[in-house]
């Protein structure tokens, strides 16, 4: 593959070790000897082998979830847009085994593969639609990790799965769970869980939109109040 750049060339041999690697480490000598380049070439570009392997799951997991929103998404309903986002971050999972396997892989306290922040920004960019229209009962953020947390959990359940076929049940029970436990679902009001949820929930939509109010007040008490209503949309 001489014309293709070297970055891509790098890219291409990592993708295809780490899919063939069953599991077992990808060493950087076979990288670059794949790629036809040597070790410095690899480090100028991503810093070491972590970083080219990071870039390999973070640029196959954006480009698969391009490919699916192709097939179109209801633009109106922020909720549904986070329900079928699950649903492909599980079919992701399932396709390319050894890529999420590899995000776990070395998990220790603090230490994380970045494409975990990657899928933590797009949820987050996801959840704000939601957070604008009065439909999250928390924080965006503490949605964005609460969900990745969860969804990670049944990929991990579902890959090492003995059956051929992975029962998918299991995913959207925990799905929808965690989704009702994050938003202000027509379920929720129906029960009338009183008025401290509702006090949440409005909480968290006017912190949401607080960057968009017009410039009333000054820098400290924007800076109060946002701290105000994080006391009030806190659990």
């Amino acid at each position: 593959m001489p014309t293709t750049p070297v970055r891509d060339r790098l890219l291409l041999a990592g993708a295809k070790l780490l899919e063939d690697s069953g599991g077992e480490d990808v060493s950087t000598r076979a990288i670059c000897e794949l790629a036809g380049v040597q070790a410095p070439t690899l480090y100028h570009h991503f810093g070491n082998k972590q970083g080219l392997l990071d870039a390999v799951v973070s640029h196959g997991f954006r480009d698969f979830l391009a490919a699916q929103r192709e097939h179109g998404a209801d633009g109106g309903n922020p909720v549904q847009e986070i329900r079928e986002g699950w649903d492909r971050h599980v079919q992701f999972g399932l396709e390319h085994p050894m890529f999420y396997a590899y995000i776990y892989a070395r998990v220790g306290r603090g230490t994380r593969c970045g494409v975990v922040s990657d899928v933590e920004a797009m949820l987050l960019e996801a959840l704000e639609p939601a957070a604008k229209q009065g439909l999250l009962a928390i924080a965006p953020s503490d949605a964005a990790a609460e969900i990745m947390a969860a969804s990670s959990g049944v990929i991990m359940s579902l890959i090492t799965d003995p059956d051929d076929e992975p029962d998918l049940r299991m995913s959207a029970h925990v799905r929808d769970a965690v989704l009702d436990a994050v938003t202000t679902s027509e379920r929720a009001e129906d029960r009338q869980e009183g008025a401290a949820s509702t006090v949440a929930s409005a909480a968290v939509t006017l912190a949401s939109v607080l960057d968009d109010a017009p410039d009333v007040l000054s820098a400290t008490e924007t800076a109060l109040l946002r701290d105000w209503l994080g006391r009030l949309s806190a659990r």
